[in-house]
């Protein structure tokens, strides 16, 4: 199951608030990927797509510690895409993540934090 919320705005406009309140909480940005950017420079048309990819070596390196295949899905990432004007964030919601690898509590809830990043980005 994937997670989407809907948001105000364009797509840079809330790939701008995500990394900001990605910087605000002390995570690292990894990336933003722009998918549609990338289309456009092969004369390809896709709607507005972006992957923001981030996290914490602090929280993740237990997770990838414990469990080596989750360095797979890790660092996290949210998709911020044009769904016919309607600007959304989607992402793998925790519960799943924890479940596909198999993770105790403690290390499942090393990942929650995604959950609240995503409603501070929407607010």
């Amino acid at each position: 199951m994937i997670v989407t919320k809907e948001t105000v705005g364009t797509v840079e406009d809330a790939v701008g608030r995500l990394t900001d309140v990605i910087a605000s909480k002390g995570l690292h940005l990894f990336a933003v990927i722009d998918h549609s950017g990338g289309a456009a420079s092969s004369g390809l048309a896709l709607r507005d797509t972006k992957v923001v990819i981030f996290g914490s070596p602090v929280a993740g390196t237990p997770v990838m510690q414990a469990h080596p295949l989750a360095a797979l899905d890790l660092p996290l990432k949210v998709l911020v895409w044009d769904d016919d004007g309607q600007t959304k964030l989607s992402y793998l919601p925790p519960a799943d993540f924890a479940a596909r690898y198999d993770l105790d509590p403690e290390l499942a809830q090393r990942l929650a934090g995604i959950e609240g990043l995503t409603d501070a980005a929407i607010a």
